[in-house]
This record gives structure tokens, sequence and C-alpha cells, in this order.
């Protein structure tokens, strides 16, 4: 929860506005409160999308879908606009974490804790399954873990019994990892695909873990149809359940009430001090404080990110490795940006100097800052890299997160090995001192790739300081052009959104005295990190073309960074 903003309207209907709950692809969720009083959660569709006639299928599906299913284990509908813009619907508020967000902060579940949420949602699907309808996107994001028991949420590509599929032609409905193998095959999303979803969802909760690992769609996808779910560690009986939920033939899978059954709960979910103190009792509201502007402000259409105002708004930074809350993902299309070239050597700063490579320096993203500290109003790095000392740096970063990252190289071969070429979209927040500055090439013989890939980074100016500043890590993720399967090695044929391989992060101010740069050699140090394992890095070899670069800002927390500079280099 968060507070409105300047482009967010006092009201939407009848209901006055409190606060931001999340976003999702669709739209913007808010708080809301109805003329009696009544705390509703208020979902309006993007006003860039209301033109797509598919978008606006699903969503008035959504609120017919929840106007129908009249359960415990579902939020009402309380009031809905669709018949012009802006569109938007009303349910009721339930305060309480997402299971996602729960288990992100605390933690997996104990098995006992599981089997009796296990059993609650099975109980919820029942309930929704006795509509006719499916849900077909069950997953742990789509869970509120409420003072009642868990509540289904997001029911905007369910479908009822006779009606048509709304999805794009040759895409399956759902989430990978959570879509069920007849589904992702082409067959229709029946009931035993939420059964699916539902074993997928608690394999998630009693391993803290992805229930088919990390990765590209496709990579996910294929794990689901083909190899078994990663219940490494759980409680036996828990862990059959689980397997058996999410076998790859659905006729074999157990319905909602034989999971009740072999669940064998013989207490209320909401007695379990587990799932008490996973904060399900919500959190205040406090109206006073949540709202940014005064009382009438009108409804007016806004873009994807900052709305009509964006033009003359600085766009807030940020936050460091965010994570949305209420477990709602948001997908934000990021404009291309050019990053100005350089010698590594900033035209005589004293450092190290490089390989030839190309520079980027995250001071001035137009161009080169050739002036020393003392000409850019006095900062210097001892004063600029303060925000980097919050703590000891985690020792690596998860790849728990999608990374739209792309780099292109030049078009001359030549100058594309040394590192020349630009990234897709701009870093998320300003590099420290008085510039970040980076270098990558990678050397091949006859137009065959290179065995190795050098990265080095430093900061412009640093050993002007006069003591030495605080720390800055600074890990280095690389990633191949094609999403990699970590127990093979090889690529897929898709693109790749995976963080990459990274390095352990290091103070960029290490060499602050002499001003010379932290060089890191591709594939020796680097390697892969998620879902709770560990992957070494695949060689350049393995997949040749534009391989993307990305620097990160680490925190204390393995999944707190945030990219501050985006390079690559061709392989081949």
């Amino acid at each position: 929860m968060e507070a409105l903003r300047d482009v967010d309207p006092a009201q939407i209907g009848a209901h006055a506005l409190l606060a931001r709950l999340g976003a999702g692809g669709m739209g913007q969720v808010y708080l809301g409160r109805s003329p009696g009083g009544r705390l509703v959660a208020v979902k309006v569709i993007r006003d860039e999308i209301t033109g797509h006639p598919e978008a606006l299928a699903r969503f008035r599906r959504e609120a017919e879908t929840v106007r129908a299913v009249r359960s415990a284990y579902t939020a009402n509908l309380i009031d809905a606009s669709l018949a012009a813009a802006p569109y938007w619907l009303a349910t009721e508020y339930v305060a309480g974490p997402t299971l996602s967000h729960a288990v992100r902060e605390r933690g997996r579940l104990p098995a006992d804790t599981c089997r009796r949420l296990f059993a609650a949602l099975a109980e919820g699907l029942a309930s929704v399954h006795a509509y006719g309808v499916t849900h077909r996107d069950l997953k742990p994001q789509n869970v509120i873990l409420g003072a009642q028991g868990p509540q289904l949420i997001d029911f905007g590509i369910a479908r009822g019994v006779g009606e048509t599929a709304l999805t794009q032609e040759g895409q399956a409905p759902g989430t990978p990892g959570y879509t069920a193998p007849e589904v992702l095959l082409g067959a229709e999303a029946g009931a035993a695909a939420d059964v699916f979803a539902l074993g997928a969802t608690l394999a998630y909760a009693a391993t803290g873990r992805p229930p088919f690992g990390t990765g590209m769609a496709a990579t996910v996808s294929y794990r689901a149809v083909h190899e078994p779910i990663d219940v490494a560690g759980v409680e036996p009986g828990l862990s059959a359940l689980i397997e058996a939920c999410v076998a790859k033939d659905p006729a074999v899978r157990p319905d909602p009430a034989e999971v009740i059954r072999q669940c064998g709960v013989r207490d209320a979910l909401i007695d379990d001090p587990v799932y008490l103190g996973l904060g399900v009792l919500g959190e205040a509201v406090p109206v006073h404080e949540m709202r940014t502007q005064g009382p009438g402000h009108p409804y007016v259409p806004t873009d994807p990110d900052r709305g009509p105002q964006a033009a003359r708004e600085p766009r807030p930074r940020p936050r460091r490795g965010a994570r949305v809350g209420a477990g709602v993902a948001v997908a934000a299309v990021l404009s291309l940006a050019a990053w100005k070239l350089l010698p590594f050597d900033g035209g005589g700063s004293g450092g190290s100097g490089g390989t030839g490579g190309a520079v980027r320096d995250g001071v001035d993203k137009g161009g080169a800052t050739s002036a020393p500290p003392a000409a850019q109003g006095g900062r210097t790095p001892a004063a600029t890299g303060s925000k980097g000392a919050a703590g000891p740096p985690a020792e690596y970063i998860d790849n728990n997160q999608i990374s739209r990252y792309v780099w292109t190289g030049a078009t001359d071969p030549d100058l594309a090995v040394q590192g020349v070429g630009q990234c897709n979209q701009p870093a998320e927040e300003k590099s420290p001192g008085a510039g970040f500055q980076s270098a990558v090439s990678t050397t091949g013989v006859n137009g065959k790739p290179g065995r190795s890939a050098s990265v080095k980074m430093r900061i412009k100016y640093a050993e002007m300081a006069q003591s030495a500043p605080d720390p800055y890590y600074v890990s280095v993720a690389v990633k191949s052009p094609h999403d990699i399967e970590p127990s093979t090695g090889k690529p897929f044929p898709a693109d790749n959104r995976a963080v990459g391989y990274t390095s352990k992060p290091v103070d960029i101010y290490t060499h602050w005295k002499s001003g010379g740069d932290v060089t890191l050699t591709y594939p020796d140090d680097f390697t892969m990190h998620a879902a709770g394992r560990t992957w070494p890095a695949v060689p350049l070899s393995a997949d040749p073309g534009d391989w993307t670069v990305v620097f990160y800002h680490v925190e204390d927390d393995p999944t707190k960074y945030a990219s501050i500079a985006c390079s690559g280099f061709r392989v081949g």
C-alpha cells in the first residue's frame, strides 16, 4: 500500500480513493471507501488498453465472474462501470498479504501450516468450480491471506462452461510454472488444471522456491511439461500430495475434495500461529496520511507510467530492488537509451587505462563529463558514495527478477566485439561518484568466439577524494542472447529475460587512491544464483551473438539490487 500520487483521481464512481494497492497488466488497483464507509478494492483498467476489444472483454468477464461467484473464498463484487471509460470494478477489500509476498518476506511455511492452507484453498476451488467456473490463473500472487482464511483473486482469465477463450492464438492461459501441461500443449483448462496450479502454489509455500525453477517462460513451461516439480526438503507426506496434484496426466490428479481429505486437518487455519504471524490481520489504513492531494480531483486518463503531467514532472526514482505491494507485478515499457562512448581513461584522468572497449559514463547519459568534481558543484566521491554504506553487501545477487536489458552491438563486427553498441533502456538509478565508467571486450580469432570476456569498471576521479569514500557495492551480470537451461548449459530459442550470471559484489572504491579499475573475467568470476541453487557460467561459445552486461548496485540482501549501467559485447 502506498500513498496516492498527484496523477491519481480522488474518486472513482461513488468511491473515494485512499491509497494505491498495486498494479497489474490491465490496470491500477486502489483502496477506496464507499459512500457508507465500507473499504473496497477498486480496479481501474489502463486508459491505453481501453481500445483493445480483447482487453475490455477480459475485464468485463472478470467483473461478471466475480458477480456470479458468491463464495467465502472470493471477494464479492460491490460495484462496477463497464459501459464507458473509465472502466472499473470495486470488490470487497480483503486486508492481508498475498501468499507470494508472505513467503518472500518470511520464508517457506512449515508442513502443518501448508496442509491447513492446502485444504482451505482446495475448499475455495471446490466452491468456485461449483459455479461452473475454472480460475485458470491460480498462483501465490493471486491468493490473499485474510483474517478469515485465504481469498482467491484476479478472475481476469477465469472461464465458465461453454465460454470462448480470450487468450491470443497460440498463447496458453495462466502463468508459467503454474499452468498445467495439458494447457501448455493446447488443451482446454479444466478443473484439473486448477488442481495442478494448486499443487504448484503449495510447492512454492512449502519450499520458498518457484515450483519449476526460474528463467524464460519457455524454459519454465518446458520443465512443467517434462520434469518433476521441486519439492526437495518437503515433508514426505506433503510432498506426495503435491506431486499427486501436479501429475502430468490430468486424469490421475485428485479432485479438491480428495485433497481436503488427504490433508486431514483438524484445526482452523486462523488458529495456526504461523498463519497469524504472516500479517493476515492486515495493516491499518491511515487515511489522513495516505492522501497526497485535495478532495475533488477529477478523473484524468493517464499513461502507463506517469500520466498527463509526465512531461513536466520529474519521474520518481525507482526503489532499489523494489517489490510491488500485494504481490502484483508491474510491467513497464521503457524507451531506447543511447550511451556516449569515450576513452576508458577519460582523457587523462589518471586511470589505469583499458583495452579499447566502449565506456559508459553513468553521470551524464548524454555525453562525457571531463571536468573534475570541483567543477561539478564540488561533489566528490566521498560525498556521493555515502549512499552505498547501508551495511555489508550480500554475498551474491539472486536471479529473481525479469531483466529486459538487451544490448545491441555496432554494425561493424570489430567494434561490436570490443563492446561498442547500445542498450535498449536506461538504468534504474544514478551511479555514484564523479562518473561511473565501464569497459567490456572479448577477443576472438578468425571470427570465432573468444574463450573469455573482460569487464572493467571504476569511478572517475575517485583518487581525488581526501579520504576513503563510503563503500558502494556493485555486482556485474552477464547474460547470453538466449535463455540457457542451467542443467544442460544449452540455449533455448527464446530471448533471455533472466538477470544472468553474476559476479560477487565488490566495492567500486577498492582502488580509490590509485584510480585503478576493478577487473572481472567471464566466465571465471561469474555464477548464477536462482531457486536456492548455484550454477557455473556457461562458456561464451554456448551462444554466439550479442551478450548483455548490466551493472547492479547491491545492498545487504541478495534480492535488493538496481541497475546503474548497461553494456555488452559480441561473441562470434
